[in-house]
């Protein structure tokens, strides 16, 4: 598993079914235990601060137009993580890397 690929999770809570998430944890952290993620949907919102919009293909492994929800972003046990289905384009991760400095507040 590496940063920039797609798998599949369920966490506890309000966002609690299986669903696509992002890998955005440092490679350099490969060997802990959990991952971070960031929460993929397929309820489309006007919110482009926040949410990255990705087209399904073959190379993503999405089945639908769905949004990286950069607001939503959990550490989860590698162990309930599935293989990659898919991975991120280089393009869609940098524009991901943006949102995520202005969500983390990195770029205020």
């Amino acid at each position: 598993m590496r940063r920039g690929d797609l798998v599949t999770v369920a966490v506890q809570g309000d966002f609690g079914k299986p669903r696509p998430a992002v890998v955005v944890q440092s490679d350099w952290l490969a060997g802990s235990e959990s991952t971070l993620l960031c929460l993929v949907t397929s309820e489309l919102r006007d919110a482009p601060l926040i949410r990255l919009t990705l087209e399904p293909s073959a190379f993503n492994g999405l089945l639908r137009r769905s949004q990286v929800m950069a607001d939503k972003i959990v550490a989860v046990r590698r162990d309930r993580c599935s293989p990659p289905i898919g991975r991120l384009a280089d393009d869609e991760l940098i524009s991901l890397d943006r949102i995520l400095a202005l969500v983390l507040g990195l770029i205020d």
